[in-house]
């Protein structure tokens, strides 16, 4: 009886945990399908709630691309942003800083000028967001390297005339000379206007439409580096030379009065009394026209055009105080002939003076001074020397290979 009574005991006792747990399972089953599903726990599920969508970073890209060996100097370097403003833009050669500029969105940058030949460069940008993208690449070698060879009148220290040329001189034919003669500069200190003129695959000339005004500096620039100037040809070097325009020198030669007129910023300072050519011949005939003082020797050896010793009219002189005026042997010098002078022409086509006076004259020239003849029958052409100034300015012009546009 006693055992039977325990063991009723012992079995309630486990009963009654059994039924609770019956409970609040169904509790939990109730509670889980009532209204929609219940909300997770993610810390009880052991994951991590999903991030919120972050804003992606703007898109860069780089031109030349990064490792290029063959890029052509003319090329510009363009960098470019999608989704965002650029912010940064730093490009460089061999430390030195590549100039460029951003367009009104920020969303492109270009660099100003051509590239170097045979030259390393770098390129970093960053854009909104924090992107950042980087181009290393090296320009090719040409196999036709264009430099300046020559600036006549442009030697350090020297004043020139009012009418004066810049006459520029290549190493090698170009064959695209509107890009070339676009790299080509001229400022004046003081305003004037003037235009290139293709005299040869390797010569070009500037003349300004009316004389420059004295007394200032003139700078030409010769931005030709990565310009390309024919097939595999570029340019490898720039050039600056500055030009000293000195006083308006100027002298009206009258053949038929037999006089010379020399004014200096528009005053007579000195009357001189020639010969001229005695017309002869074509060739003993001084010619009329604008004319510009192209250099001076003392002295000057002269010798007959087109005549070998022993022929009629042959010379072989050596002459003082000689200022040369055109390729065809005409000069202003000295010459003991002063019962000709001032009174008839007797030359071989030169304008002697008297020794005194020829010094004077030798002495105060400038290359590029003007000097006017008039009273012969020939006429100075206008590539005879530098008789630029024969030809009409709106005819000079069209010699550019800019459409005969003036600057």
């Amino acid at each position: 009886m006693g055992e039977k009574v325990v063991l009723d005991v012992e079995r309630r006792s486990l009963r009654t945990p059994l039924a609770a747990l019956a409970v609040t399972t169904a509790a939990l089953l109730a509670t889980s399908c009532s209204g929609g599903p219940a909300a997770s726990d993610p810390a009880a599920e052991g994951q991590k709630a999903p991030a919120k969508d972050a804003p992606s970073g703007a898109t860069i890209k780089i031109s030349p691309q990064q490792g290029s060996d063959t890029v052509a100097p003319n090329k510009k370097i363009v960098v470019t942003a999608a989704g965002g403003p650029l912010e940064q833009v730093t490009a460089e050669s061999d430390g030195e800083p590549i100039e460029g500029a951003f367009d009104a969105g920020r969303t492109k940058w270009v660099s100003k000028r051509a590239l170097k030949p045979s030259t390393a460069y770098t390129v970093s940008a960053r854009a909104a967001g924090g992107t950042t993208a980087q181009s290393s690449f090296t320009t090719r070698k040409p196999k036709v390297e264009l430099k300046v060879a020559d600036v006549t009148p442009a030697v350090k220290g020297e004043k020139v005339g009012i009418g004066a040329p810049i006459i520029v001189t290549f190493n090698n034919p170009v064959t695209d000379k509107a890009a070339v003669e676009k790299a080509l500069h001229v400022e004046s200190e003081k305003p004037s206007r003037g235009a290139w003129r293709w005299t040869s695959d390797t010569t070009v000339i500037y003349r300004t439409a009316k004389f420059w005004q004295p007394h200032q500096k003139v700078t030409f620039t010769a931005n030709i580096t990565g310009v390309q100037s024919g097939k595999d040809a570029y340019g490898v070097e720039d050039l600056t030379k500055t030009i000293q325009i000195g006083a308006a020198q100027t002298a009206v030669v009258n053949t038929r009065t037999h006089k010379m007129v020399v004014k200096r910023d528009g005053k007579v300072v000195k009357t001189m009394l020639i010969s001229a050519g005695n017309a002869s011949t074509r060739e003993y005939t001084t010619t009329s026209g604008v004319h510009l003082t192209m250099g001076k020797a003392n002295p000057e050896r002269m010798i007959s055009p087109g005549r070998k010793k022993g022929d009629p009219g042959y010379y072989d002189l050596m002459i003082n105080h000689a200022v040369r005026f055109s390729n065809s042997g005409e000069y202003v010098h000295a010459l003991n002939n002063v019962w000709a002078q001032g009174r008839q022409n007797v030359s071989h086509g030169c304008i002697n003076a008297r020794p005194d006076q020829a010094k004077w004259f030798y002495d105060q020239v400038q290359r590029g001074d003007v000097i006017t003849i008039t009273g012969t029958n020939r006429a100075l052409e206008w590539n005879n020397g530098w008789g630029f100034w024969q030809m009409p300015f709106s005819q000079w012009k069209k010699g550019s290979a800019l459409t005969g546009t003036d600057s």
